[in-house]
């Protein structure tokens, strides 16, 4: 029997954006910012959302525009963007997303060319290397490091790579707010309320914003173009991926 959706499925446009990109619900982009960033940044006590389109240095150059851009009260930067299916060089597209955080900071005129810190986050709701030795490591952090003696080279820029689809830590398992994080937003779509252990004041208003029947008429339209466009695209995917599977099992 086929489970029936009661709350947004965070993994579609609308449904990331509506949970972590709007001024509202600020407060909930902290909490999760802090639960994978408290190792590295220390707590976040604000922030403020930047222009997420930006522009190349000439008229020849391509823009982007992120998912999600914001600054933290002591300058660092923050993207924030979800990847629902496998790109073969999605790794250089967040590389090349996070230059334009660092070249909007220089100074014209005399500039040192001192940085704030740069944190690109990719949530990503596939697997990224299929072959990878640890398989179960759903959580990943990328430094520039000098190679031989394995330190930190510069800390101004740094990526970090949330697997979703690896994460299956059982309730009873969950021990830090990053856990309950990854668990919620796995769970979020069909979950019906919010077990004991994850009720706090944070989670229970994503709670209230992700339930399908307290979307406003406008937003319940924009959602349900959004999952079909997600579902569409899945199914596209899948079915490439099975083409894929079946060709390689005829040459083999």
């Amino acid at each position: 029997m086929e489970m029936k959706a009661r709350n947004i499925n965070p993994f579609t446009d609308f449904g990331f954006k509506k949970l972590f990109g709007e001024e509202a619900s600020k407060d909930i982009l902290l909490d999760f910012l802090n639960a994978v960033l408290e190792d590295d940044v220390g707590l976040i006590t604000d922030l403020e959302f930047s222009k997420n389109e930006h522009l190349g240095p000439t008229e020849l150059d391509r823009n982007v525009v992120f998912d999600i851009f914001c600054r933290t009260a002591s300058g660092e930067r923050i993207i924030i963007e979800m990847q629902k299916f496998f790109q073969t060089f999605f790794k250089e597209r967040s590389l090349y997303y996070s230059t334009f955080a660092i070249q909007e900071q220089a100074v014209k005129g005399q500039w040192d060319f001192s940085l704030f810190p740069v944190y690109c986050i990719s949530l990503l709701d596939f697997t990224m290397d299929k072959g990878e030795s640890d398989s179960h490591q759903y959580f990943h952090k990328v430094k520039l490091m000098e190679v031989t003696t394995t330190k930190v080279f510069n800390d101004k820029l740094n990526f970090i790579y949330l697997e979703i689809p690896k994460f299956n830590k059982k309730l009873e398992e969950l021990e830090t707010n990053f856990d309950k994080w990854m668990y919620l937003l796995t769970k979020l779509e069909f979950l019906e309320r919010l077990p004991e252990s994850l009720q706090s004041k944070i989670f229970e208003k994503v709670m209230g914003i992700a339930e399908l029947v307290k979307l406003e008429k406008t937003d319940r339209k924009a959602y349900e173009e959004s999952l079909k466009k997600h579902r569409d695209l899945k199914n596209v995917m899948d079915t490439q991926r099975q083409e894929g599977f079946e060709k390689g099992m005829e040459k083999g």
